[in-house]
């Protein structure tokens, strides 16, 4: 044999086969023992039996037969993955199987206890302190803590159903079975766990499943036996009073990872979480949601000596100055127009982006009722009312929403009407008519609108109704007769 043949390297680009076979043994792992859980993938279909890619130097076998549907039908083909138990290894073969089922009596039941091996059993019946379970064709109990990972609230949903258990105690030749299920899911979880906590990161973005909520926030399960914790303040850019107004058990939510610290105990770790995060600012597209000038309507979320928070989208909030809040009435507090919880309609007077705020009002939003006053209450009109308030010099009318007139002490007492009139009380009806309007003082000047009314006006003028009219008209012929007699 040519040594230096033997010697000469590979061809560029090339690897050689002891490369090839190291590069090969590097990942297997040959630490597979009786009783491992292993997913294999389906490298060939025999007559009688399949083989499967363990990860090791050694291929699986399980037989045929385990993997048949109810039909007798093998609905599995080449490159599918499957869940199996290791039930024997050696050097040139291990052996595979879903779990020991089917007939063998007595003996491979202890074989399957001396060995950790899973066995398949049907729950049969739910009894005393638990399950009977039929294991090939044995009896076995298994007490109801040893069923779940949780508790068994209702132990009819397993009855009928089959699953993998180990057998915790073998005695009286296989008259005394204790079996249990627990074992096998609390290996399942940590392999699980294990699994993720090996590729969770800060930052990154999982779907997880609200599992517990307490009033500081709400627990959340990203995979078997892996929770964390989302902070009330991190469940909604909304401000919030308690989770429940966010979130329920049972919803499924995208939560990003913003912390992973050593837990309490040895091995474990908390795991800080937002929603809130990982849906993203809402401020960095609020100039397409929030314009000047838009009404929009809000909720109140909080008030204070100055005004109204409103948010207006979710962790979108905006501020209506107690001075933006009526035009009908003074308003010395917010809580006098508005409460948390209430749904406002308001109008956006002014939008920062760079700082963040926006100011609203409520006023603008509803209109300013003094807009059309001349065209609603013209001169000579007979409109009903109610007694907003009594002073000395006269009543205030309250006509319209924000509208008030005074009707003055002088008018009254010329009216057919004094005494009555004089006799209502605040928020008594009242007929009025219009005698002038001043919109750009925000006044108004009434009358009684009867003819006593307008007779002690002309009386007090020097005149009657026929003869000389109001005061003006008697003046203006004053100076015109003066005018002629010059």
């Amino acid at each position: 044999m040519n040594d230096d043949f033997e010697n000469e390297p590979p061809p560029e680009g090339e690897e050689s086969f002891a490369d090839l076979f190291e590069s090969y043994s590097a990942g297997m792992n040959d630490n597979l023992q009786v009783g491992d859980k292993i997913r294999g993938r389906i490298i060939s279909i025999g007559t009688s039996s399949v083989f499967v890619d363990t990860g090791t130097k050694a291929d699986g076998v399980v037989e045929k037969s385990e993997l048949l549907d109810e039909d007798g039908q093998l609905q599995l083909v080449e490159g599918d993955e499957l869940d199996l138990y290791v039930v024997s290894a050696d050097e040139s073969e291990i052996r595979l199987s879903k779990a020991i089922s089917g007939m063998g009596g007595v003996n491979m039941l202890r074989d399957a206890w001396e060995q950790r091996i899973p066995v398949e059993g049907k729950v049969v019946a739910a009894i005393k302190g638990g399950f009977q379970v039929e294991v090939i064709k044995q009896r076995a109990f298994c007490p109801i803590s040893q069923m779940d990972l949780t508790y068994v609230e209702d132990p009819e949903v397993y009855v009928g159903q089959t699953f993998p258990f180990v057998i915790k105690r073998f005695e009286e030749r296989g008259r005394n079975i204790v079996i249990s299920r627990r074992e096998i899911l609390q290996k399942e979880m940590e392999a699980s766990r294990n699994a993720f906590m090996e590729r969770v990161n800060a930052d990154a973005v999982f779907e997880g499943t609200v599992v517990r909520i307490m009033p500081f926030g709400a627990f959340v399960a990203l995979a078997p036996g892996v929770e964390g914790l989302v902070h009330i303040s991190e469940l909604s850019w909304s401000r919030l009073d308690t989770p429940e107004q966010a979130v329920k058990v049972g919803d499924r939510l995208q939560v990003k990872v913003l912390s992973i610290k050593d837990g309490d105990k040895p091995g474990t770790k908390k795991i800080a979480l937002s929603v809130k995060q990982a849906m993203g600012d809402p401020w960095v597209d609020a100039t397409n949601r929030v314009r000047v000038g838009d009404k929009l309507m809000g909720k109140v979320t909080r008030c204070a000596n100055f005004g109204a928070f409103v948010e207006l989208f979710p962790g979108i909030e905006g501020l209506v100055h107690i001075s933006e809040m009526s035009y009908t009435r003074r308003v010395m507090r917010p809580e006098e127009v508005v409460v948390p919880g209430d749904e406002i309609m308001v109008m956006v007077k002014e939008f920062n982006l760079d700082r963040k705020r926006i100011s609203l009002s409520i006023k603008d939003a509803e209109g300013d009722p003094w807009a059309d006053i001349e065209e609603k209450f013209k001169p000579g009109k007979t409109v009903q009312g109610r007694v907003e308030k009594k002073e000395g010099f006269g009543i205030f009318v309250n006509l319209a929403p924000g509208i008030n007139g005074l009707l003055p002490k002088s008018k009254m007492a010329a009216s057919e009407k004094a005494a009555q009139i004089d006799a209502l009380k605040p928020g008594a009806a009242i007929t009025v008519t219009i005698d002038g309007v001043n919109a750009r003082e925000r006044k108004i000047s009434l009358g009684t609108g009867d003819a006593a009314d307008d007779q002690g006006w002309q009386e007090f003028a020097g005149g009657t109704a026929d003869t000389l009219g109001s005061l003006g008209d008697q003046l203006k012929k004053a100076l015109s007769q003066k005018k002629k007699g010059g």
